[in-house]
């Protein structure tokens, strides 16, 4: 069964562990969605879900904005990177301490106090598999958010230096903006 949306705001918070990291008190990076994975609410978003919404976003000249507990009063930074990859949706981003919810978002995500990631979109086209959950294949990404209560808990967030992997993804990390320098040159 297909389902096309024209509905309210959605939302998916997912728990990310080695997945994002913060640098630099202020730099944020990771997953915000992951494909594949079913969520406490029973959907899972597809690959290829977000690819129209970025590339309209990207004509327009928007970005998806960063906000605290999907609150639309309270940005507290800008993602200045939000793409997909074969894992789910990447952001990397910069939270604001000039904003005091900047500061303080910046402050329980290094202290582990906040460990979640969460989308605000519309669905635009999903489906119903044989166990009855929905099949995200397009959305309208319109914000990613900080959050406490994530709906994909097995993923957590680490901070700079508080995970034994934290290191391992660092240096990933840096090999990762390597290689795009180097296919950027060429």
């Amino acid at each position: 069964m297909t389902i096309e949306a024209q509905g309210a705001p959605e939302r998916k918070f997912c728990r990310l562990g080695e997945e994002i990291s913060v640098t630099d008190g202020t730099v944020i990076a990771g997953y915000a969605s992951l494909f594949g994975r079913v969520d406490q609410g029973g959907d899972v978003v597809e690959p290829g879900a977000y690819a129209r919404s970025l590339k309209e976003l990207a004509a327009a000249g928007r970005r998806v904005k960063m906000l605290w507990q999907h609150d639309p009063a309270q940005p507290i930074g800008v993602w200045d990177e939000v793409r997909e990859d074969e894992r789910g949706l990447y952001v990397k981003g910069r939270i604001l301490t000039d904003v005091a919810r900047g500061r303080e978002a910046a402050a329980l995500v290094a202290a582990g106090a906040i460990d979640g990631l969460s989308i605000g979109y519309r669905t635009r086209r999903a489906t119903r598999d044989d166990k009855g959950r929905r099949r995200l294949s397009e959305v309208e990404l319109w914000e990613v958010s900080l959050v406490t209560f994530p709906m994909l808990a097995e993923a957590r967030v680490a901070a700079k230096g508080e995970h034994p992997g934290a290191e391992a993804l660092r240096e990933l990390a840096a090999a990762f903006r390597h290689a795009r320098r180097l296919l950027a040159a060429t």
